[in-house]
């Protein structure tokens, strides 16, 4: 009962003074928001990422030549080979040699990115084509001068028109045009929508700077990533006598780095927009030390009738423990309000709802009451009754 006294008590002082009531909550509102938001934030925008990265398929295998150790540089039929050998554990590999050239269609030119891989790498990338058809194996096999062209290619050098069995010049050379790329960049330049595709046979030909930089293999299955890398790391290493000459990442590690990062950010943000709710708690303290100062005399008769210490450091306490809640409460109203309406509402990045960080912010502004609100609490129990009656 004495309990439910100290917190009426309580409850009718924070009404008395809204304003100052509201002011001293502030802190924690604002900080129970700012955590939510910002973990809201770094979570969402690494749940975009890791779907993005996901969608391409966690058995991916990306190598990019950085260097070399020998004199020579990995050949299209020696990865064929390769992937021949361990088609057990590697199902597709798609090599791609790129090189910047001038595509020209009459008196229109432009430059471009000049690709030159093999079928496997529209199975691989998902690359569509929205007209004509992709490269097949006899366009490699017989060494075709064909093209796939991107939109941003398609829509300067044919101005409109239908590309497909038209002609262009690649260095000098006639090429055949087959298929338009399905457009990811809306067309612009210096983008997915402006390369060329040809095979890897006729790139590595045409150009003697179209050498196999990148390529990308596929496990049969995740299973099988681990020791598809290794054997990959041994083929390699073979060929270019130093295995500082090249890199080999898998979507899975990819994943597992980003998650590590995406911790390590998602706790820094946490704690910088924590730094409010200490602010805060600094704050309740001050106001508090002024309530227990303005109602020393209150204080005064309480124990003159009998009031105890513990009666009056609860009062205190609970006043501290409510102005913290409520803030608290409508700190996760704010952030989770946040998230939904504007970081979703706007499709800024996808909703996240971080329930561990939620309770754990509304549980430190809790704490934050009982951490700073002891102080006062315990000044106005340790108020002598005579000197606090005589109080003006």
């Amino acid at each position: 009962m004495k309990f439910i006294q100290a917190y009426k008590m309580a409850i009718k002082s924070i009404v008395a003074n809204k304003v100052r009531s509201f002011l001293t909550m502030l802190g924690v509102i604002i900080g129970v928001g700012s955590v939510i938001i910002a973990v809201g934030v770094a979570q969402g925008s690494t749940a975009s990422i890791t779907n993005s990265l996901s969608g391409l398929g966690t058995n991916m295998i990306y190598i990019n030549i950085t260097g070399r150790g020998s004199n020579r540089n990995v050949t299209y039929d020696e990865l064929i080979k390769f992937q021949g050998k361990n088609s057990s554990i590697i199902s597709k590999i798609a090599p791609q040699a790129s090189s910047n050239s001038t595509v020209k269609v009459g008196s229109l030119s432009r430059g471009t990115t000049i690709l030159g891989t093999s079928p496997e790498y529209a199975d691989i990338g998902s690359i569509t084509v929205q007209e004509g058809r992709f490269l097949i194996q006899l366009d490699l096999d017989y060494n075709q001068k064909i093209a796939v062209i991107g939109t941003a290619v398609a829509n300067d050098i044919f101005k409109g028109q239908s590309p497909i069995g038209k002609t262009m010049k690649i260095t000098g050379q006639q090429f055949k045009v087959v298929g338009v790329l399905t457009q990811t960049a809306d067309g612009v330049d210096a983008s997915t929508d402006d390369r060329v595709i040809i095979p890897i046979s006729v790139a590595t030909r045409l150009s003697k700077s179209a050498i196999i930089k990148n390529f990308q293999a596929q496990a049969t299955t995740a299973d099988t990533v681990d020791q598809s890398v290794k054997i990959l790391t041994t083929f390699l290493t073979k060929i270019y006598k130093d295995d500082k000459a090249f890199r080999v990442t898998n979507m899975a590690a990819m994943l597992t780095a980003l998650d590590s990062i995406t911790s390590t950010l998602t706790v820094v943000l946490a704690g910088i927009s924590g730094i409010s709710l200490v602010v805060g708690g600094i704050g309740i303290m001050n106001i508090m030390l002024v309530s227990v100062t303005e109602r020393t005399r209150e204080i005064g008769i309480r124990k003159a009738i009998g009031a105890k210490k513990g009666n009056i450091l609860t009062q205190f306490l609970i006043e501290a423990l409510v102005v913290t809640g409520l803030g608290g409460i409508i700190g996760v109203l704010i952030g989770v309000g946040t998230i939904h309406f504007v970081i979703g509402g706007l499709k800024i990045v996808p909703e996240v709802y971080s329930i561990p960080w939620i309770l754990l912010s509304f549980g430190i502004s809790l704490l934050i009451g009982v951490v700073f609100g002891m102080y006062p609490a315990n000044k106005a129990a340790n108020l002598n009754p005579i000197d606090a009656l005589a109080y003006e």
